[in-house]
């Protein structure tokens, strides 16, 4: 019989309403349990999931029936949370970014090497169909020499997103505005397909929310390892808000992949499998808003994908396709902007 993995989570926001879902479409996995600081919030999270109540991380932990933890708590607040984990023999999956500092990741990383168990990144946009399409193709080379590869997030996000929380907009907590919170996803995506970045030059603003410590706009310009450049443009302050693209653009092709869809698919030399792939692109259509505009507005189903990615990497002790070292890319080159936008210079990677 197939072994059932009990699921707990800690933190009871929207996005762990989202882990619960996930957690319900999988044969192999059973919500135990949710723990969250605020009393009100988790005993109204496990009225709604049908889930248990912990009143402590260490209870939770404590459970034999909890294999895996959530960590969905504030992005700044996920080092405790995991390395209790860890110490308790529990594999984690931790939302993104996987922490807002690289000393914080790192020891979510040497704790993780040491006990022997997965940690996994919340980045569900590697894991659509078509985008490991296109990740299968820019590995074959398919696309001659790279040229650019840019990634365009232009996001509306209201001021009572900000006021929601109160650790929303800082830099201790949120770690970053625009580009840390909303734009990482993409940025975890161009470097899944375009490899290490080797520098960056960076302008951040705040065009529409003052009253937040961060940038909710940024533009980076890029150059990566294998000499292609490109560039990253994040926004918060845009209305009434677009999905999300990345396009690749090479000597012999171009790409676009717009949220989880191929809406480009253009070679030199096209096989009848490439016509198949372009044909798609004028009759596909996205099932939500990918949270352009509106937070809620995404799909449960990259995050399932991802639990499934994880529960087979256990089974089979292999590696998650997200672990916490491939998280810990895109939080680097975040910072990294960060640090060229504050500075005015062009900054190097890896930082040190």
């Amino acid at each position: 019989m197939e072994k059932k993995y009990g699921f707990g989570i800690v933190g009871a926001g929207m996005i762990a309403h989202v882990h619960a879902r996930a957690i319900r479409e999988i044969q192999q996995a059973e919500l135990v349990g949710v723990f969250s600081t605020t009393p009100q919030k988790r005993e109204s999270f496990a009225a709604t999931e049908e889930c248990k109540v912990f009143d402590s991380l260490e209870a939770m932990l404590a459970d034999p029936a909890v294999d895996i933890v959530c960590i969905c708590t504030p992005s700044g607040a996920h080092q405790d949370p995991a390395l209790a984990c860890i110490a308790a023999g529990k594999h984690c999956l931790i939302e993104k970014p996987l922490e807002v500092t690289l000393e914080k990741c790192d020891r979510i990383i040497a704790a993780a090497d040491e006990k022997g168990v997965k940690v996994g990144v919340i980045f569900p946009s590697r894991f659509y169909d078509q985008a490991m399409e296109l990740k299968r193709a820019m590995e074959s080379s398919k696309f001659g020499d790279i040229v650019l590869g840019d990634a365009y997030v232009k996001w509306h996000r209201s001021e009572a997103y900000y006021k929601s929380n109160a650790w929303r907009g800082t830099w201790e907590l949120d770690g970053g505005g625009a580009l840390m919170n909303q734009g990482i996803h993409s940025v975890d995506l161009l470097q899944w397909y375009m490899g290490p970045v080797k520098a960056v030059q960076a302008f951040r603003t705040n065009r529409r929310h003052k009253g937040i410590a961060v940038e909710d706009t940024v533009v980076a310009a890029l150059e990566f390892a294998n000499g292609a450049l490109g560039n990253i443009t994040c926004s918060t302050a845009i209305f009434p808000g677009e999905l999300k693209r990345i396009e690749i653009n090479g000597t012999v092709g171009t790409a676009v992949l717009q949220e989880s869809n191929i809406t480009k698919w253009e070679f030199k030399e096209m096989t009848a499998a490439d016509e198949v792939i372009q044909d798609r692109t004028k009759q596909t259509g996205l099932s939500h808003g990918g949270g352009a505009s509106n937070p809620a507005d995404i799909s449960f189903k990259g995050h399932q994908l991802q639990i499934e990615d994880l529960l087979h990497a256990i089974s089979t002790d292999g590696t998650p396709l997200v672990d916490a070292r491939e998280g810990r890319k895109a939080v680097e080159i975040v910072l990294a902007v960060y640090k060229s936008a504050q500075t005015g210079s062009r900054v190097e990677l890896p930082l040190v």
